[in-house]
């Protein structure tokens, strides 16, 4: 096992994988297209999960109709029905009893997220979920976010500890990739929107973080040859 057979530290992605945000992000973008007459394929928002370098939903609204919109209008009224959404979903399943084993052993935590940082720092607080992590990383953290390194680089930076020395628990194909150039070990939990996310890149797979024990954390980490220790 790896140094007292605990993870040198867990960061977590958010949406999707804590809460299934990104099915009731889709689900506000969808009632802004039906309030235009028009449709959003599920398919290709979930090809979108994880990313920022995609075209925005506005234009391609705007593509779709053949003439702009008021923008501002409009993400105003589909971000705040967003979050009306997103505030009535319960915790994915074992997430909670994870948190609460890694912070029984006294295991860091972080989260590295591409939507901004005060969408999951919201939530968290809103469920009184927010004390169990040290730093809060969003997209205006970084220059690059996923699938790029940088968000788990920032989040291991914050957290005190070498990549090498932390585990990522991801859902998407862009995040596991960005964990995995950043040198974490990473277990992928593919579900709701992501559900076909094909996360090969992963070092393991689970259905649900209910799957996850912190042992089978601290298994996996020494499997990948971490020893031990935090950075200088």
């Amino acid at each position: 096992m790896n140094r007292s057979g605990i993870p040198g530290a867990v960061v977590f992605d958010f949406d999707g994988l804590v809460l299934d945000t990104e099915r009731t992000s889709y689900q506000a973008t969808q009632e802004v297209f039906s309030e235009h007459g028009e449709e959003f394929s599920a398919q290709y928002w979930a090809s979108m999960v994880g990313l920022t370098d995609h075209p925005h939903w506005t234009t391609i609204l705007e593509e779709q109709l053949g003439h702009g919109i008021d923008r501002e209008k409009w993400v105003q009224h589909k971000s705040a029905r967003s979050w009306e959404l997103a505030s009535e979903l319960e915790l994915m399943p074992g997430v909670l009893a994870l948190f609460e084993a890694l912070r029984a052993v006294g295991v860091p935590m972080a989260v590295a997220s591409a939507s901004r940082a005060r969408w999951a720092e919201g939530h968290l607080h809103q469920r009184g979920l927010d004390h169990y992590f040290t730093s809060i990383r969003g997209r205006e953290h970084t220059e690059r976010t996923k699938p790029h390194p940088d968000p788990y680089l920032s989040a291991c930076a914050a957290l005190g500890v070498e990549p090498s020395a932390a585990i990522a628990i991801e859902d998407s194909v862009p995040g596991v990739a960005s964990a995995k150039s950043a040198g974490l070990t990473v277990v992928a939990v593919p579900g709701g929107m992501t559900a076909d996310h094909d996360c090969v890149l992963a070092d393991l797979i689970v259905l649900s973080c209910a799957d996850l024990t912190v042992g089978d954390l601290a298994h996996l980490q020494t499997r990948h040859g971490f020893i031990g220790g935090s950075a200088s």
